[in-house]
């Protein structure tokens, strides 16, 4: 069992930045993948970027890549999304993930645990 929180959200004006957080506990945060989703109102909830245990291997949506960045901490049971260049169609609340299933996965299907959630907003 692990539990996640999230942190970092907010209000951001089109081409801003932000840097999302996300705390583990409970089991060994090393031996989970991670992944960060976002799901905005009326849609479902779609992948942004997950990452490997150790954090050698990284994947991103296609709408994300080149702007977002996805890294962990292992010492401190953590892991970040680096938003830069965010656009409107970025906002979203913005869920955390861990998986045993699948390394680096894009299916949300393939994690079990979930954070509560943050909110993104992007502004024009």
């Amino acid at each position: 069992q692990v539990q996640l929180v999230e942190s970092g959200g907010g209000l951001v004006q089109a081409g801003g930045s932000l840097r999302l957080s996300c705390a583990a506990s409970g089991r060994t945060f090393s031996i989970y993948s991670m992944g960060w989703f976002r799901q905005s109102p009326g849609k479902e909830r779609e992948f942004v970027a997950t990452i490997s245990r150790g954090g050698a291997g990284t994947r991103y949506a296609d709408s994300v890549k080149g702007r977002f960045t996805i890294s962990r901490d292992n010492a401190k049971n953590t892991v970040y999304l680096q938003m830069n260049q965010l656009k409107p169609e970025d906002t979203a609340v913005y869920y955390c993930a861990a998986s045993q299933r699948l390394p680096t996965s894009t299916s949300k299907n393939d994690y079990n645990y979930w954070g509560q959630g943050t909110q993104v907003t992007v502004s024009s």
